[in-house]
């Protein structure tokens, strides 16, 4: 994207009118802008203990840069490979109710909402997601 196409994506979380974002915002303005900062990102971007921080453009571009260079993308067998730890028959499935505690309990924790959106029409009649089909599902969007 082209700066004029970033700076005015970053002006549309401009509530006041100032050319700022709140610091809340943060993340919310860089997925905006098709990047998928972690929380721990973000916080290492030092406004979490100040939220309602405004941030100028002229802050926020260098560390959309930085967040969008450290972005590597984990590819479909990076997260067969994940699973597979918890496939415990090897049979390319994994129990519905173990997903879900993963997805609520581990690493970048998801909602329940979240969780029930993901999950929905993917369970089959014994409780189980095949998981391969559930990952390219999630990756596609």
């Amino acid at each position: 994207e082209d700066l004029s196409e970033i700076q005015e994506t970053f002006l549309l979380f401009d509530s006041r009118g100032d050319d700022k974002i709140a610091a809340s915002q943060l993340g919310d303005v860089l997925r905006a802008l098709k990047q998928n900062p972690t929380e721990q990102e973000i916080k290492k971007c030092g406004y979490s203990q100040n939220p309602d921080a405004r941030i100028s453009f002229e802050t926020f571009f260098p560390i959309l840069q930085t967040i969008s260079k450290n972005r590597i993308l984990p590819t479909l067998e990076d997260f067969i490979e994940g699973f597979r730890v918890f496939d415990k028959d090897q049979n390319g499935t994994i129990a519905c109710a173990e997903l879900r505690h993963i997805l609520v309990s581990l690493g970048e924790k998801l909602t329940e909402e979240e969780v029930d959106q993901l999950i929905a029409g993917n369970e089959d009649g014994q409780g189980n997601i095949q998981y391969e089909d559930f990952i390219k599902a999630v990756m596609v969007g």
